[in-house]
Protein backbone atom coordinates (compact mmCIF):
# COMPACT_ATOMS: atom_id res chain seq x y z
CA UNK A 1 0.00 0.00 0.00
CA UNK A 2 2.84 2.38 0.85
CA UNK A 3 4.58 1.55 -2.44
CA UNK A 4 1.41 2.37 -4.40
CA UNK A 5 1.10 5.74 -2.66
CA UNK A 6 4.76 6.52 -3.33
CA UNK A 7 4.38 5.68 -7.04
CA UNK A 8 1.29 7.88 -7.24
CA UNK A 9 3.18 10.84 -5.82
CA UNK A 10 6.00 10.33 -8.36
CA UNK A 11 3.57 10.38 -11.28
CA UNK A 12 1.93 13.43 -9.79
CA UNK A 13 5.24 15.29 -9.76
CA UNK A 14 6.01 14.14 -13.31
CA UNK A 15 2.64 15.36 -14.53
CA UNK A 16 3.11 18.66 -12.81
CA UNK A 17 6.54 19.10 -14.41
CA UNK A 18 5.16 18.32 -17.89
CA UNK A 19 2.33 20.77 -17.33
CA UNK A 20 4.76 23.48 -16.28
CA UNK A 21 6.87 22.87 -19.40
CA UNK A 22 3.80 23.03 -21.65
CA UNK A 23 2.61 26.20 -20.00
CA UNK A 24 6.09 27.71 -20.40
CA UNK A 25 6.33 27.04 -24.14
CA UNK A 26 2.74 28.11 -24.77
CA UNK A 27 3.33 31.32 -22.91
CA UNK A 28 6.59 31.86 -24.75
CA UNK A 29 4.89 31.23 -28.08
CA UNK A 30 2.07 33.64 -27.25
CA UNK A 31 4.38 36.34 -25.97
CA UNK A 32 7.31 35.99 -28.42
CA UNK A 33 8.21 38.76 -30.85
CA UNK A 34 6.64 38.67 -34.27
CA UNK A 35 8.95 38.01 -37.27
CA UNK A 36 9.87 41.35 -38.93
CA UNK A 37 9.04 40.86 -42.64
CA UNK A 38 9.42 43.08 -45.69
CA UNK A 39 6.53 42.79 -48.12
CA UNK A 40 5.70 43.98 -51.60
CA UNK A 41 2.45 44.26 -53.48
CA UNK A 42 1.90 42.11 -56.55
CA UNK A 43 1.14 44.25 -59.59
CA UNK A 44 1.43 44.68 -63.35
CA UNK A 45 4.45 46.37 -64.88
CA UNK A 46 6.70 46.21 -67.93
CA UNK A 47 9.09 43.29 -67.66
CA UNK A 48 12.24 43.70 -69.74
CA UNK A 49 14.92 41.03 -70.02
CA UNK A 50 18.36 42.28 -71.05
CA UNK A 51 21.84 40.83 -71.54
CA UNK A 52 24.88 43.13 -71.26
CA UNK A 53 28.31 42.52 -72.78
CA UNK A 54 31.24 44.32 -74.38
CA UNK A 55 31.86 45.25 -78.00
CA UNK A 56 34.06 47.21 -80.35
CA UNK A 57 33.02 49.92 -82.81
CA UNK A 58 34.03 49.57 -86.46
CA UNK A 59 33.03 51.35 -89.68
CA UNK A 60 30.79 49.46 -92.08
CA UNK A 61 33.28 50.24 -94.86
CA UNK A 62 36.83 50.98 -93.76
CA UNK A 63 39.38 52.21 -96.33
CA UNK A 64 42.91 51.51 -95.21
CA UNK A 65 46.08 52.69 -96.92
CA UNK A 66 49.08 50.37 -96.65
CA UNK A 67 52.52 51.18 -97.99
CA UNK A 68 53.01 49.32 -101.31
CA UNK A 69 56.80 49.23 -100.83
CA UNK A 70 59.56 50.04 -98.36
CA UNK A 71 60.19 53.76 -98.82
CA UNK A 72 59.87 57.15 -97.15
CA UNK A 73 56.81 59.35 -96.75
CA UNK A 74 57.10 62.41 -98.95
CA UNK A 75 54.04 64.39 -97.82
CA UNK A 76 50.84 64.16 -95.73
CA UNK A 77 48.03 66.55 -96.62
CA UNK A 78 45.43 65.82 -93.90
CA UNK A 79 45.07 65.56 -90.13
CA UNK A 80 43.10 63.06 -88.02
CA UNK A 81 39.45 64.12 -87.90
CA UNK A 82 39.47 65.89 -91.27
CA UNK A 83 36.37 65.41 -93.44
CA UNK A 84 37.53 64.91 -97.03
CA UNK A 85 35.70 64.61 -100.36
CA UNK A 86 36.22 61.72 -102.73
CA UNK A 87 39.38 62.15 -104.81
CA UNK A 88 41.29 64.35 -102.37
CA UNK A 89 45.04 63.71 -102.25
CA UNK A 90 45.87 62.47 -98.75
CA UNK A 91 49.43 61.13 -98.75
CA UNK A 92 52.39 60.80 -101.16
CA UNK A 93 55.33 58.36 -100.90
CA UNK A 94 58.76 58.51 -102.51
CA UNK A 95 58.33 56.53 -105.74
CA UNK A 96 61.86 56.60 -107.24
CA UNK A 97 62.41 52.88 -106.69
CA UNK A 98 58.89 52.10 -107.88
CA UNK A 99 59.49 53.95 -111.18
CA UNK A 100 62.80 52.15 -111.66
CA UNK A 101 61.04 48.81 -111.23
CA UNK A 102 58.39 49.98 -113.68
CA UNK A 103 61.02 50.73 -116.33
CA UNK A 104 62.59 47.30 -115.80
CA UNK A 105 59.19 45.64 -116.10
CA UNK A 106 58.42 47.51 -119.34
CA UNK A 107 61.76 46.36 -120.81
CA UNK A 108 61.00 42.78 -119.76
CA UNK A 109 57.62 42.90 -121.52
CA UNK A 110 59.22 44.13 -124.76
CA UNK A 111 61.80 41.34 -124.65
CA UNK A 112 59.09 38.75 -124.01
CA UNK A 113 56.99 40.16 -126.86
CA UNK A 114 59.94 39.87 -129.25
CA UNK A 115 60.49 36.26 -128.19
CA UNK A 116 56.80 35.50 -128.61
CA UNK A 117 56.75 37.07 -132.07
CA UNK A 118 59.78 34.99 -133.07
CA UNK A 119 58.15 31.80 -131.78
CA UNK A 120 54.85 32.39 -133.57
CA UNK A 121 56.43 33.66 -136.85
CA UNK A 122 59.12 31.00 -137.06
CA UNK A 123 62.01 33.16 -135.88
CA UNK A 124 63.13 36.74 -136.00
CA UNK A 125 63.24 38.68 -139.26
CA UNK A 126 66.99 38.06 -139.55
CA UNK A 127 66.51 34.34 -138.86
CA UNK A 128 63.72 34.15 -141.46
CA UNK A 129 65.91 35.91 -144.07
CA UNK A 130 68.81 33.58 -143.32
CA UNK A 131 66.52 30.56 -143.54
CA UNK A 132 65.19 31.75 -146.92
CA UNK A 133 68.72 32.19 -148.24
CA UNK A 134 69.66 28.69 -147.05
CA UNK A 135 66.62 27.23 -148.81
CA UNK A 136 67.48 28.96 -152.09
CA UNK A 137 71.13 27.83 -151.90
CA UNK A 138 70.10 24.25 -151.06
CA UNK A 139 67.65 24.24 -153.99
CA UNK A 140 70.38 25.44 -156.40
CA UNK A 141 72.75 22.78 -155.09
CA UNK A 142 70.06 20.12 -155.52
CA UNK A 143 69.30 21.26 -159.08
CA UNK A 144 73.01 21.19 -159.96
CA UNK A 145 73.38 17.71 -158.47
CA UNK A 146 70.41 16.51 -160.53
CA UNK A 147 71.91 17.98 -163.71
CA UNK A 148 75.25 16.32 -162.99
CA UNK A 149 73.55 12.98 -162.27
CA UNK A 150 71.63 13.10 -165.55
CA UNK A 151 74.84 13.84 -167.48
CA UNK A 152 76.79 10.98 -165.86
CA UNK A 153 73.94 8.56 -166.52
CA UNK A 154 74.02 9.46 -170.25
CA UNK A 155 77.78 9.08 -170.39
CA UNK A 156 77.55 5.72 -168.64
CA UNK A 157 75.02 4.58 -171.25
CA UNK A 158 77.49 5.58 -173.99
CA UNK A 159 80.33 3.82 -172.17
CA UNK A 160 82.08 7.05 -171.37
CA UNK A 161 81.53 6.92 -167.56
CA UNK A 162 81.99 4.14 -165.08
CA UNK A 163 79.30 2.81 -162.76
CA UNK A 164 81.24 4.18 -159.77
CA UNK A 165 80.98 7.69 -161.17
CA UNK A 166 77.23 7.22 -161.55
CA UNK A 167 76.97 6.06 -157.90
CA UNK A 168 79.01 9.03 -156.72
CA UNK A 169 76.80 11.46 -158.66
CA UNK A 170 73.65 9.85 -157.25
CA UNK A 171 75.07 10.16 -153.71
CA UNK A 172 75.72 13.89 -154.23
CA UNK A 173 72.14 14.34 -155.47
CA UNK A 174 70.65 12.51 -152.46
CA UNK A 175 72.71 14.65 -150.10
CA UNK A 176 71.61 17.86 -151.80
CA UNK A 177 67.95 16.68 -151.70
CA UNK A 178 68.18 15.97 -147.96
CA UNK A 179 69.81 19.34 -147.29
CA UNK A 180 67.02 21.11 -149.20
CA UNK A 181 64.36 19.25 -147.24
CA UNK A 182 66.02 20.19 -143.92
CA UNK A 183 66.19 23.86 -144.95
CA UNK A 184 62.52 23.86 -145.92
CA UNK A 185 61.51 22.22 -142.61
CA UNK A 186 63.56 24.74 -140.62
CA UNK A 187 61.99 27.63 -142.49
CA UNK A 188 58.47 26.35 -141.80
CA UNK A 189 58.67 25.12 -138.15
CA UNK A 190 61.72 26.38 -136.32
CA UNK A 191 59.99 26.31 -132.86
CA UNK A 192 58.25 23.33 -131.29
CA UNK A 193 54.81 23.65 -129.58
CA UNK A 194 56.54 23.40 -126.18
CA UNK A 195 58.83 26.31 -127.06
CA UNK A 196 55.85 28.40 -128.17
CA UNK A 197 54.06 27.64 -124.87
CA UNK A 198 57.19 28.67 -122.97
CA UNK A 199 57.31 31.98 -124.84
CA UNK A 200 53.62 32.60 -124.11
CA UNK A 201 54.16 31.90 -120.40
CA UNK A 202 57.16 34.23 -120.32
CA UNK A 203 55.11 37.02 -121.90
CA UNK A 204 52.22 36.52 -119.46
CA UNK A 205 54.65 36.63 -116.53
CA UNK A 206 56.29 39.81 -117.82
CA UNK A 207 52.91 41.49 -118.34
CA UNK A 208 51.85 40.55 -114.79
CA UNK A 209 55.06 42.07 -113.46
CA UNK A 210 54.40 45.23 -115.45
CA UNK A 211 50.85 45.50 -114.07
CA UNK A 212 52.16 45.06 -110.52
CA UNK A 213 54.84 47.71 -111.06
CA UNK A 214 52.27 50.15 -112.41
CA UNK A 215 50.01 49.46 -109.42
CA UNK A 216 52.84 50.22 -106.99
CA UNK A 217 53.54 53.53 -108.75
CA UNK A 218 49.83 54.38 -108.68
CA UNK A 219 49.60 53.52 -104.96
CA UNK A 220 52.56 55.73 -104.11
CA UNK A 221 50.07 58.61 -103.99
CA UNK A 222 46.83 57.94 -102.11
CA UNK A 223 43.57 59.72 -102.87
CA UNK A 224 40.32 59.32 -100.93
CA UNK A 225 38.25 56.66 -102.75
CA UNK A 226 35.06 57.98 -101.10
CA UNK A 227 34.02 60.95 -99.02
CA UNK A 228 34.63 60.36 -95.33
CA UNK A 229 36.59 61.17 -92.19
CA UNK A 230 40.30 60.52 -91.70
CA UNK A 231 40.42 58.88 -88.28
CA UNK A 232 43.90 57.39 -88.23
CA UNK A 233 47.31 58.59 -89.53
CA UNK A 234 50.31 56.43 -88.60
CA UNK A 235 53.23 58.10 -90.41
CA UNK A 236 54.66 61.57 -90.84
CA UNK A 237 56.70 63.19 -93.63
CA UNK A 238 60.26 61.81 -93.88
CA UNK A 239 59.34 58.65 -91.92
CA UNK A 240 60.69 55.41 -93.38
CA UNK A 241 57.92 52.85 -93.71
CA UNK A 242 58.14 49.14 -94.42
CA UNK A 243 56.18 47.44 -97.15
CA UNK A 244 52.64 46.65 -95.96
CA UNK A 245 52.66 49.10 -93.04
CA UNK A 246 49.29 50.71 -92.27
CA UNK A 247 49.60 54.42 -92.98
CA UNK A 248 46.09 55.90 -92.93
CA UNK A 249 42.45 54.98 -92.28
CA UNK A 250 39.39 56.62 -93.76
CA UNK A 251 35.69 55.85 -93.22
CA UNK A 252 32.19 57.27 -93.34
CA UNK A 253 31.51 57.54 -89.60
CA UNK A 254 27.79 58.00 -90.17
CA UNK A 255 27.58 54.32 -91.07
CA UNK A 256 29.10 52.26 -88.27
CA UNK A 257 28.48 48.95 -86.55
CA UNK A 258 29.52 47.23 -83.34
CA UNK A 259 31.09 43.80 -83.12
CA UNK A 260 29.76 42.50 -79.79
CA UNK A 261 30.93 39.41 -77.88
CA UNK A 262 28.21 37.47 -76.06
CA UNK A 263 29.04 34.61 -73.70
CA UNK A 264 28.13 31.16 -74.95
CA UNK A 265 25.15 30.59 -72.55
CA UNK A 266 23.49 33.80 -73.82
CA UNK A 267 23.76 33.03 -77.55
CA UNK A 268 20.47 31.13 -77.62
CA UNK A 269 18.60 34.25 -76.45
CA UNK A 270 19.73 36.35 -79.41
CA UNK A 271 17.82 37.00 -82.64
CA UNK A 272 18.17 39.29 -85.64
CA UNK A 273 16.35 42.60 -85.11
CA UNK A 274 16.56 42.69 -81.30
CA UNK A 275 17.12 46.26 -80.01
CA UNK A 276 20.52 47.23 -78.64
CA UNK A 277 21.66 50.07 -76.38
CA UNK A 278 25.30 51.16 -76.74
CA UNK A 279 27.27 53.02 -74.05
CA UNK A 280 30.78 54.48 -74.23
CA UNK A 281 32.63 55.28 -70.99
CA UNK A 282 34.10 58.43 -72.53
CA UNK A 283 30.57 59.93 -72.73
CA UNK A 284 28.58 58.27 -69.91
CA UNK A 285 25.59 60.58 -70.36
CA UNK A 286 25.19 59.68 -74.02
CA UNK A 287 23.91 56.46 -75.56
CA UNK A 288 23.35 55.08 -79.03
CA UNK A 289 20.79 52.62 -80.30
CA UNK A 290 20.97 49.84 -82.82
CA UNK A 291 19.76 46.35 -83.63
CA UNK A 292 21.25 42.92 -84.28
CA UNK A 293 21.89 42.21 -87.96
CA UNK A 294 23.88 38.97 -87.63
CA UNK A 295 23.87 36.35 -84.89
CA UNK A 296 26.82 34.03 -84.14
CA UNK A 297 27.49 31.13 -86.50
CA UNK A 298 30.20 29.65 -84.28
CA UNK A 299 31.80 30.00 -80.85
CA UNK A 300 35.30 31.45 -80.56
CA UNK A 301 37.77 32.03 -77.74
CA UNK A 302 37.96 35.71 -76.76
CA UNK A 303 40.51 36.16 -74.00
CA UNK A 304 39.40 33.72 -71.32
CA UNK A 305 35.78 33.54 -72.57
CA UNK A 306 33.91 31.37 -75.04
CA UNK A 307 31.84 33.88 -77.00
CA UNK A 308 29.82 34.36 -80.17
CA UNK A 309 30.41 37.40 -82.39
CA UNK A 310 27.32 39.50 -83.07
CA UNK A 311 27.14 42.35 -85.58
CA UNK A 312 25.08 45.33 -84.43
CA UNK A 313 23.90 48.01 -86.85
CA UNK A 314 24.10 51.46 -85.23
CA UNK A 315 20.92 53.40 -85.99
CA UNK A 316 21.34 57.07 -86.88
CA UNK A 317 25.03 57.17 -85.95
CA UNK A 318 26.95 60.42 -85.86
CA UNK A 319 30.63 61.32 -85.70
CA UNK A 320 30.67 61.16 -81.88
CA UNK A 321 31.06 57.36 -81.82
CA UNK A 322 34.67 56.80 -82.89
CA UNK A 323 35.97 53.63 -84.55
CA UNK A 324 38.02 51.08 -82.55
CA UNK A 325 36.48 52.23 -79.25
CA UNK A 326 35.39 49.69 -76.63
CA UNK A 327 31.73 50.01 -75.68
CA UNK A 328 29.12 48.34 -73.49
CA UNK A 329 26.30 46.67 -75.38
CA UNK A 330 22.94 45.74 -73.83
CA UNK A 331 20.44 43.70 -75.85
CA UNK A 332 16.74 43.47 -74.99
CA UNK A 333 15.93 39.78 -75.49
CA UNK A 334 12.27 40.00 -74.39
CA UNK A 335 9.73 42.58 -73.24
CA UNK A 336 6.29 42.18 -71.67
CA UNK A 337 4.52 45.55 -71.32
CA UNK A 338 1.90 44.47 -68.71
CA UNK A 339 3.18 41.44 -66.83
CA UNK A 340 1.96 40.42 -63.34
CA UNK A 341 5.26 40.22 -61.50
CA UNK A 342 7.05 40.11 -58.15
CA UNK A 343 10.65 40.79 -57.17
CA UNK A 344 12.98 37.82 -57.69
CA UNK A 345 13.88 37.78 -53.98
CA UNK A 346 10.24 36.86 -53.22
CA UNK A 347 10.54 33.68 -55.29
CA UNK A 348 11.64 30.39 -53.71
CA UNK A 349 12.16 26.94 -55.19
CA UNK A 350 12.00 23.48 -53.66
CA UNK A 351 12.54 20.35 -55.76
CA UNK A 352 12.19 22.46 -58.87
CA UNK A 353 8.78 23.82 -57.83
CA UNK A 354 8.52 27.61 -57.36
CA UNK A 355 6.53 29.19 -54.51
CA UNK A 356 6.18 32.45 -52.60
CA UNK A 357 5.15 33.40 -49.05
CA UNK A 358 1.91 35.32 -49.34
CA UNK A 359 1.03 37.63 -46.44
CA UNK A 360 -2.47 36.72 -45.16
CA UNK A 361 -3.82 38.14 -41.86
CA UNK A 362 -0.35 38.85 -40.46
CA UNK A 363 0.86 35.35 -41.23
CA UNK A 364 2.91 33.78 -44.02
CA UNK A 365 1.17 31.31 -46.31
CA UNK A 366 3.32 29.23 -48.63
CA UNK A 367 1.74 29.59 -52.08
CA UNK A 368 2.81 27.61 -55.21
CA UNK A 369 3.09 29.73 -58.36
CA UNK A 370 3.74 29.31 -62.07
CA UNK A 371 6.40 31.66 -63.39
CA UNK A 372 7.12 33.09 -66.85
CA UNK A 373 9.73 35.53 -68.10
CA UNK A 374 12.28 36.73 -65.58
CA UNK A 375 15.11 39.21 -65.54
CA UNK A 376 17.69 40.26 -62.96
CA UNK A 377 15.13 41.90 -60.64
CA UNK A 378 11.60 40.74 -61.53
CA UNK A 379 9.78 37.51 -62.42
CA UNK A 380 6.44 37.18 -64.19
CA UNK A 381 3.70 35.25 -62.36
CA UNK A 382 1.40 33.26 -64.63
CA UNK A 383 -0.75 31.68 -61.89
CA UNK A 384 -0.99 31.42 -58.10
CA UNK A 385 -1.26 35.15 -57.34
CA UNK A 386 -3.48 38.03 -58.39
CA UNK A 387 -3.08 41.75 -58.68
CA UNK A 388 -3.12 43.36 -55.23
CA UNK A 389 -1.77 40.37 -53.24
CA UNK A 390 1.07 40.94 -50.83
CA UNK A 391 4.15 38.68 -50.70
CA UNK A 392 7.15 38.62 -48.37
CA UNK A 393 10.56 39.38 -49.82
CA UNK A 394 12.58 38.62 -46.67
CA UNK A 395 13.15 39.50 -43.05
CA UNK A 396 14.99 42.39 -41.49
CA UNK A 397 16.77 40.21 -38.91
CA UNK A 398 18.04 37.50 -41.26
CA UNK A 399 15.74 34.75 -39.94
CA UNK A 400 14.39 32.55 -42.77
CA UNK A 401 10.75 32.92 -43.74
CA UNK A 402 8.45 30.18 -42.42
CA UNK A 403 4.85 29.33 -43.03
CA UNK A 404 2.38 30.02 -40.23
CA UNK A 405 4.74 32.28 -38.27
CA UNK A 406 3.14 35.49 -36.90
CA UNK A 407 4.74 38.51 -38.53
CA UNK A 408 4.95 42.22 -38.39
CA UNK A 409 5.56 44.19 -41.57
CA UNK A 410 8.51 46.55 -41.64
CA UNK A 411 9.09 49.19 -44.27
Amino acid sequence: MADREQAGRVWLWVGAAVLIIIVFFVARFLTRDRLPVREVRVGHQELINTVPTNGRVEPEVNDQYHSPLATTVKAVYVQPGDHVPAGKLLMVLDDVQARARLATAESGVKAAQAMMEAATHNGTQQERQAAGADTVRSQLERDQARHDLDAIVKLNAAGAASPSEVAAARQRFDTAEASLHASQQSAQSRYSPAEIDKAQAALADAEAGLAAAREVVAQSSYRAPVAGTVYGIYAEPSDFVEEGKLLLQLADLKHERVRAYFDEPDIGKLAVGQPIQIKWNATPSQSWHGHIVRTPSTVIIYGTRNVGEVLVQVDGSDDDLLPDTNVTVTVTTSSEPNALSVPREALHTENGKPYVFKVVDDELVRTPVTIGTLNLTQVAILSGLKDGDWVATGTSNGVPLQEGVPIKVVR
